[in-house]
Order: structure tokens, then C-alpha cells, then sequence
């Protein structure tokens, strides 16, 4: 593979595993510096091990305002520098909404949209500085039309979507791009969270993406011209509307 990130440092949130891994993965390939931020220490020191020195782990909760607030000092800390920032952590609430959990609620509105909005908020001083930058968003189909088994799920997706378009025409004028990625339903731990009928649904017509199928359509994201932004990539299995 081409050595397109070559000297880029890229910080990715939810990297153990899922499209988080899979995008880490591929910008590793690429000849980038990975920061790996998420909770999970056992999975991130294996990473550490199999990739040496291309991989600086981080483990923080980012549901804590203290980890959250540490994150863009301790990736500066320890790499000096930040071209990419993969905002990728999140989670899942499906089904009726009448069935929801408050307390599950909460904690999804609050990782997919509040800790999305304050990483983000915290790294453009730093790429402002610098002018240059990228930042990705993982949202979802789901943030594209009106899905009936997920209304909360679906909710932080379009409000992340509108924050994406919104930040990008603030912050373009300083060489920054920002673009979201909205995938269908991907082979990942979320999906154990869907309705069982709708997963076995899925999983039977072959309506589902692998996390490495994602990471390849990030990493042309990010490796286009700085002329262009590719603003947001929505993508799905072909099987998707059978």
C-alpha cells in the first residue's frame, strides 16, 4: 500500500474494536502514528504489542469528564501533534422507545453526542494553530432517514450529522476538514443490541458491512486533495433495501 499518511499522527476514540480498530488498522498500513483512545486496557496493550511504536495507547472512559477532558493533552503529551482525529466512540439504545432505559439513554446521547462535541471542541484550537487538519465523525444510516426500531439511536445521529455540517463551514476557512462516515448495519458489538428479529433479519439476506469495508472508504476520505472535503459518505450492503 501506498505510504499515504506517511509522518501523520491520527488519534481514533473507540479503537479497540468495531470500525474503530478497522479504521486504526488501516491508517496504521497507511504509515500513520495511531493514538488508541477506549476504555478496554487488555485490548489496547495487545494492539501496542503487535504494532510497536506506531501505536500509542490510551485508555480513558470518555463517559468521565475528567478522561474527557484529558484527551487532547495527553495525545499532544505523548505524540506531539495531531493531522487526524477519528471521533468514533459511541453506542446503541434500539427498540421501542416506551422499553428504553433512562439511565441507557443518557449514556448514549451522552458518548454519541455530547463527548463528540466536546473532543472536537477540544482539538481545533490545536489544528487551528496549525492550519490543517482532519476530523471524521462516525454517524450512521440510520442519521439519513426516520428508522422505526431505533428513535433514540437514530436521534444522536442527526443531531451529530448537522453538527458535522455545521462545524465544517466554521472551520474550513483554517485549512481543517471535517466529514462524517454514515455506514448501515456493520459487523460489530452494537449489533448484539439490535432487536433479535431485525438481526436475524440482517445477518439471513446478507444486509450487513465488515468494519474493514468502512475503514477503506475513511481512509479515501482522508486522502483526497486538501481542495476537497468528501462531507459525509453514506454507505450500505446492496442487500440493505431487499
Amino acid at each position: 500500500m501506498k505510504m499515504e499518511l506517511d509522518g501523520k499522527v491520527a488519534a481514533i476514540t473507540g479503537s479497540a474494536a468495531g470500525i474503530g480498530l478497522a479504521s486504526a488498522e488501516a491508517m496504521l498500513a497507511a504509515g500513520a502514528r495511531v493514538v488508541l483512545i477506549d476504555r478496554d486496557e487488555g485490548a489496547l496493550a495487545k494492539l501496542q504489542a503487535k504494532h510497536g511504536d506506531a501505536v500509542i495507547p490510551l485508555v480513558l472512559d470518555l463517559l468521565d469528564p475528567t478522561d474527557c477532558a484529558s484527551v487532547v493533552d495527553r495525545i499532544l503529551g505523548e505524540a506531539g501533534r495531531l493531522d487526524i482525529f477519528h471521533a468514533n466512540a459511541g453506542a446503541y439504545v434500539g427498540g421501542d422507545l416506551v422499553d428504553a432505559d433512562n439511565n441507557a439513554i443518557d449514556r448514549m446521547l451522552n458518548l454519541n453526542v455530547n463527548v463528540v462535541m466536546k473532543n472536537v471542541h477540544d482539538v481545533l484550537p490545536h489544528m487551528i494553530e496549525r492550519g490543517s487538519g482532519d476530523i471524521i465523525v462516525t454517524s450512521s444510516l440510520a442519521a439519513h432517514y426516520p428508522t422505526p426500531w431505533e428513535p433514540v439511536y437514530a436521534a444522536s445521529k442527526w443531531a451529530i450529522n448537522c453538527f458535522v455540517q455545521t462545524t465544517r463551514r466554521q472551520v474550513f476557512k483554517h485549512g481543517i476538514r471535517v466529514g462524517s462516515i454514515s455506514p448501515g448495519p456493520v459487523i460489530t458489538s452494537l449489533l448484539s443490541e439490535w432487536p433479535p428479529e431485525k438481526l436475524k433479519e440482517a445477518m439471513e439476506s446478507g444486509s450487513v458491512l465488515q468494519p474493514s469495508e468502512v475503514a477503506e472508504v475513511v481512509l479515501f476520505m482522508l486522502t483526497r486533495p486538501r481542495g476537497m472535503t468528501i462531507r459525509d459518505v453514506v454507505m450500505m450492503p446492496t442487500n440493505f433495501d431487499l
